[in-house]
């Protein structure tokens, strides 16, 4: 079924489709299990200090800038994520609705709808420069060269304007024929930069602001872009390639292959389409050694993708509103994801043979529901809570009432009055919760798995592809006029449906063998 809702980036009105998005068959055969297998993604910390929805965020070395519809932007430490005593800065009289940082981490950009881009010293807070789009146009994009000589930023209005960092003068300026600039992203090497608009288009341009290339890439509009930073080869076009993503309200994230040079000219090339979200697409990015990519989108969901085969890691589910922007860190396994709920979920990658194989952590296994007392101890010790061990042991709290604990049981039952010691132990039992659930979806075999939903199938049934899936989600998909395989995209010969009563009973002799 269809329904209708507002496009964040543009205010109009656009159709989404409710219901289940189709598989490319690339992404849903490539997943990855042994990849899935091997990496922990944890929600260690939630930033909540924003009044109104976030749109951006950025890394520095040092600093996490994050910026909203409150005209504020807002800076913390890499370290422990405590916001710095100058933050929030005040400036912008309207939304701000990008922020980066200058590759040296020396300067913060940001832009808003009042048409200006702010200059901020990350140091102190202190404001560098304002700089005036022309027209004065709402700002929606801004972004740093590799090499910080310039910065890019792109109007509401279509107008792109190249800055020159030093002189903080306008250096070039261009212009997109039709839409509003809402996505930028340079190469790596810095001789060219890809700009995306609210029609859809992908526009590449030079340092002297002319038009490489332009494509209409996704339909009703580009949303976000952004390159790999490692070279990449391409048997038609040599080993100076570029990979680039872009994702649009489309629904989709396509990749790209992108090379320039003298001989070639400027090519991009479209290699491949990945499918997972159901709804708009609002935000990608690649991680710092060009293997992951992350994309946020209006279904409120993150989706995590290994980048060269398109295969899905982790789909995460914490964000209550759209997800509008996703940032990994350069120097930590780190992602930040931003949200409308007015929230910046911070993220921690680790490998699971770290846990199970006590490089890290002996004591942080999946079994943590039949943890002893004493092992609850052990593991309060192993993560520096001394302090709780006897509060706990006076409780007896063991493993399964250890993942029930709350906020509010600690200070209330337990009687733990420090904040900041509540909030430490919170947090690592949230990494607990998370290793369990790793745990059990692991633990289900996949030929179990709806190819759909990715659940456990309760009432299979086999289409005319030759697949099994779960009946109510075939239904569905069925029921948005959809006449294609989920599993192959070619048309469905026959939408009768067939209960697949042998993989029923297997279904049934798992569960009750668990």
């Amino acid at each position: 079924m269809h329904g209708s809702q507002e496009n964040p980036l543009t205010g109009k009105k656009l159709r989404l489709r409710i219901g289940i998005s189709p598989l490319h068959v690339s992404t849903v055969l490539g997943i990855s299990r042994l990849l899935f297998d091997m990496l922990l993604v944890t929600l260690t910390q939630t930033l909540a200090d924003h009044s109104d929805d976030v749109n951006c965020c950025a890394f520095s070395s040092s600093y996490l800038a994050t910026c909203s519809m409150d005209k504020t932007i807002r800076v913390y430490e890499m370290s422990n994520f405590v916001e710095l005593s100058y933050s929030p800065l005040k400036g912008h009289t309207y939304a701000v609705h990008c922020c980066c940082f200058s590759p040296l981490g020396d300067i913060l950009a940001s832009c808003s709808t009042d048409g200006t881009i702010k200059l901020w010293n990350p140091q102190n807070g202190h404001t560098l420069a304002v700089l005036e789009h022309p027209s004065s146009s709402p700002v929606r994009v801004c972004r740093f060269s590799p090499q910080s000589m310039y910065l890019v930023s792109g109007g509401a209005d279509g107008t792109v304007v190249l800055w020159n960092v030093e002189s903080l003068k306008s250096h070039r300026c261009g212009t997109v024929k039709d839409g509003s600039l809402v996505a930028c992203a340079f190469s790596p090497c810095g001789k060219f930069f890809v700009t995306g608009s609210s029609s859809g288009d992908l526009t590449a341009w030079d340092t002297h602001m002319r038009c490489l290339y332009n494509e209409k890439a996704h339909d009703l509009g580009v949303s976000s872009c952004d390159f790999s930073p490692q070279l990449i080869s391409d048997g038609e076009h040599g080993s100076n390639c570029y990979r680039m993503a872009s994702c649009g309200q489309d629904i989709v994230i396509k990749m790209w292959v992108i090379s320039y040079n003298d001989n070639t000219g400027f090519v991009l090339k479209h290699k491949c389409t990945l499918s997972g979200h159901t709804a708009p697409a609002l935000s990608c990015a690649f991680s710092s050694d060009g293997q992951m990519l992350v994309s946020g989108s209006v279904d409120k969901s993150v989706i995590l993708y290994e980048a060269s085969s398109g295969s899905i890691l982790h789909i995460l589910t914490q964000h209550t509103r759209y997800v509008t922007t996703c940032a990994f860190s350069f120097n930590r396994p780190i992602l930040a994801t931003g949200s409308m709920d007015k929230t910046v979920n911070i993220w921690e990658f680790t490998k699971k043979e770290d846990f199970e194989g006590g490089q890290a952590d002996n004591t942080c296994t999946p079994s943590v529901q039949v943890w002893t007392e004493d092992e609850v101890s052990a593991w309060l010790s192993a993560k520096d809570l001394p302090d709780l061990v006897q509060v706990f042991k006076l409780n007896n709290i063991d493993g399964k009432e250890l993942l029930l604990l709350t906020n509010e049981s600690l200070k209330n039952e337990l009687h733990v009055e420090s904040l900041g010691l509540r909030s430490k132990v919170l947090r690592e039992i949230e990494k607990l919760r998370s290793l369990k659930l790793q745990s059990v979806s692991a633990a289900v075999p996949d030929e179990f798995l709806c190819p759909i939903t990715r659940e456990l199938m309760k009432d299979p049934v086999i289409a005319s592809d030759g697949y099994s899936y779960e009946k109510q989600a075939i239904e569905s998909w069925i029921s948005t006029k959809k006449r294609s395989s989920p599993m192959t995209n070619l048309p469905l010969q026959s939408l009768v449906l067939t209960p697949n009563r042998t993989l029923k009973m297997a279904l049934n002799r798992w569960s009750e063998a668990k």
